[in-house]
């Protein structure tokens, strides 16, 4: 990279100009069905397939913007020694590994970058180590592959992601240090909630839950990865602004686990369209959605309204929701669970996702947007400047079996302005 990058993000569907992505490695092959679910998944992924729906993603939205990998920034990073071992012992003492320092510390910056996200294996130089089951003394990054969960652009700030299980933690360490050390990247600020002096343990925060729709109104879900604390956390940093700030809160379920993050049941498409899971986002139910206004410094109201739609309207922003799955209660039901809601805009109107979906794509493509597929952009066949509405389809049988579809596995850092 020969010019610094601005970070700059004020819409989730702004043209995209750069954005992080982290191609899935040996580390999403380094568990056992035995260990599977301690790494959050509810299955094991086979890594030739995923990586190959990946590099569909991953070829498109490279013809569109700048696409950098998290394995090639963290090389960057520990490349400086000072960084290489205040990184080191930070991961050491969280994880409670300092045996393994003076390993690390030999490492070079590129084996180590390799290490911390693929894992460091066990020395059973001990009896104590012998007799354990455990394989690594440091866990593989089994899902940094969602890159959007570590860390969360808003216009020219970075907030580091709390991460609600230990599994992950090293990912928004990861993501911190790139952030604020990369020599390519200019970041006015970085908040990170684990350096607030009074915060509760249970405040947990993850960028899945955290949506821009516009440089004044944010949404955020508050379910299994972002607690109540994390949003109280988030209206802390906007009274602190100054400026007049719209937070929407989105109550989700608990169970089952298809429903981790408000992108998974909510996406903005376009300056006029949205993708909803109809029965959590519009239908009655009893998950609550609370506008909170903050102006001056002030939370100055906070009320129930009927659904994000609803209070979006309110505020300028009018959408038209398309149904993820249909109007089959059985198909919509089918398609959330494999992230047919979770859909990756890379300008207005212009959206990657699965093809898998194949209901959740006629409503796409019924709302104007033509179906093209990943295969015929990256081979040149269909050229995206051709088309002023788009779904880009990618396979994912297998990624999708993870647990989080294209907006989890992109970490947008410079979009375009959109003109309202």
């Amino acid at each position: 990279m020969s010019n610094k990058i601005q970070i700059q993000i004020n819409s989730e569907i702004g043209d995209l100009e750069a954005v992080i992505l982290h191609t899935p490695g040996v580390e999403i092959e380094n568990m056992t069905p035995e260990t599977a679910e301690r790494a959050l998944y509810s299955d094991i992924l086979n890594l030739t397939v995923a990586k190959n729906e990946y590099a569909q993603l991953k070829g498109v939205l490279s013809k569109l913007s700048q696409a950098f990998e998290v394995q090639d920034l963290l090389q960057t990073v520990l490349a400086d020694e000072k960084l290489k071992t205040d990184i080191i012992n930070k991961v050491c003492t969280n994880e409670n590994v300092l045996d393994i320092r003076n390993y690390l510390l030999s490492l070079s910056n590129i084996e180590l970058a390799k290490q911390f996200i693929e894992g460091v294996p066990m020395k059973k130089d001990n009896l104590t180590k012998y007799l354990q089951k455990e394989k690594y003394s440091l866990q593989p990054l089994h899902n940094f592959f969602f890159t959007r969960d570590a860390s969360m652009t808003v216009r020219d700030k970075v907030l580091i992601g709390r991460m609600a299980n230990n599994v992950r933690k090293r990912e928004a360490l990861i993501m911190e240090a790139i952030f604020m050390h990369h020599p390519n990247f200019i970041v006015n600020e970085t908040v990170n909630p684990e350096n607030c002096y009074d915060c509760k343990p249970e405040l947990t925060v993850e960028g899945g839950d955290f949506l821009v729709a516009r440089n004044d109104v944010f949404l955020i879900g508050n379910g299994p990865r972002t607690s109540t604390y994390g949003v109280d956390f988030l209206i802390e940093e906007l009274k602190k602004r100054k400026l007049k700030r719209h937070l929407i809160v989105q109550e989700l379920p608990h169970n089952p686990e298809s429903f981790i993050h408000l992108d998974m049941v909510f996406t903005f498409l376009d300056k006029d369209k949205c993708m909803v899971y109809e029965p959590i986002i519009l239908k009655q139910n009893r998950y609550q959605t609370i506008h909170i206004e903050i102006d001056n410094g002030e939370v100055k109201s906070i009320k129930n309204v009927e659904n994000i739609p609803q209070v979006l309207r309110k505020l300028g922003i009018d959408l038209e929701p398309v149904l993820c799955g249909g109007k089959n209660e059985w198909i919509q039901e089918r398609e959330q669970w494999h992230s047919g809601a979770n859909f990756f805009a890379v300008g207005p109107g212009k959206v990657i996702g699965y093809e898998r979906n194949v209901h959740t794509i006629g409503e796409l493509n019924k709302a104007g947007m033509e179906v093209i597929k990943a295969k015929d952009v990256i081979s040149g066949k269909v050229n995206l400047n051709d088309y002023q509405k788009y779904v880009v389809t990618i396979e994912g049988s297998e990624l999708a079996r993870g647990g989080g579809g294209a907006r989890c596995m992109t970490m947008p850092i410079r979009r375009k302005e959109v003109n309202w």
